[in-house]
């Protein structure tokens, strides 16, 4: 009886899971931006809204089931800003910013293309910090011309860690050993099996101070009044309320998108000036508010049972609350 049961039971979820699978697109495609108008207004003139939301990396985004929804935030802002080159009626970019940071690369690709943008079309950035501009993703708010953030913002953290797993313990105790044939005694220094030896952990401590000296050189670049010892002095990793980071020149005023919105719209005296974002189809955006998250695709089954080489290879990282 319990047999006959069990086949049942088999039986229907081979069932279901062959029904399910016939629904799931093995590559679906990442369809092309669109413009979506998030505030009115009579002028063809246009400030381009872009979000940065989330952790900045060159990940791309997937479904459930392991398959890419979207491309990675890099990748994503490029493409922003490469349909934007074709548009003569942008007159500025309103850069929303909410973030904890992101990997050292990552953070600094989109500085730079953000940057160059704005040198090659003669365009203001204007930046709206909503909940955190913490390490990188105040790496990437430093290419703005004024910085605004929310009464309630965090900014800072201006600083560089990086991340190397140390499995050795673990293996010893599930009994494994892992060999490793190389052509010289540093090729595996980072390796995830063994602990740094006192050479590696200096070679290591360098490179995190040349990414932590370039983050300060552009705090100095880009925040006038700040020189190196005062930028220095703030940038210990500890992150800031908006009041302080006022005070710190971290910023440049406190108020809320609207005010900013506003603010671009005198500055650049063009008060019928309409606000404008690019979405994919399947991203909802009814204001300049609203998130850029998509909506969810709900699958089944996870082709690759979330396991991912990258969360345990080391990472050098503009990151914080890790």
């Amino acid at each position: 009886m319990e047999m006959i049961i069990f086949r049942v039971f088999l039986f229907f979820w081979v069932v279901i899971f062959s029904y399910s699978c016939a629904l799931i697109k093995v590559s679906p495609q990442i369809e092309s931006f669109e413009e979506i108008v998030v505030e009115e207004g009579s002028a063809v003139e246009k400030i381009l809204l872009i979000d940065i939301d989330g952790p900045i990396s060159n990940r791309p985004k997937k479904t459930l089931v392991g398959f890419r929804s979207d491309t990675g935030m890099v990748d994503r802002i490029r493409e922003i800003l490469k349909k934007a080159e074709k548009d003569k009626n942008i007159k500025g970019i309103l850069l929303r910013v909410n973030s904890p940071g992101g990997t050292v690369t990552s953070s600094d690709i989109i500085y730079h293309e953000i940057k160059s943008f704005k040198e090659r079309f003669k365009v203001k950035v204007y930046v709206s910090v909503i909940d955190v501009a913490a390490s990188g993703g105040y790496y990437v708010a430093l290419a703005g011309d004024r910085i605004m953030v929310h009464p309630t913002s965090l900014v800072g953290s201006i600083g560089v860690l990086a991340l190397k797993l140390n499995l050795e313990s673990l293996m010893d105790k599930v009994g494994v050993e892992w060999e490793v044939v190389k052509s010289s005694k540093k090729k595996d220094f980072m390796s995830p099996f063994r602990p740094l030896t006192k050479e590696e952990r200096v070679l290591f401590q360098e490179t995190i101070d040349r990414y932590y000296d370039r983050f300060v050189d552009l705090v100095v670049l880009n925040r006038d009044g700040l020189d190196v010892k005062e930028v220095r002095a703030l940038a210990d990793g500890r992150v800031y309320n908006a009041r302080q980071a006022l005070n710190n020149h971290l910023v440049d005023s406190i108020g809320y998108l609207k005010d900013l919105v506003e603010l671009t719209k005198k500055e650049l005296d063009q008060p019928d000036l309409k606000v404008v974002t690019y979405s994919r189809p399947n991203e909802y955006k009814s204001n300049y508010y609203s998130s850029m998250r998509s909506i969810p695709k709900i699958n089944l089954i996870n082709l690759d049972m979330g396991f991912d080489w990258n969360q345990i290879s080391p990472q050098f990282l503009f990151l914080w609350g890790q």
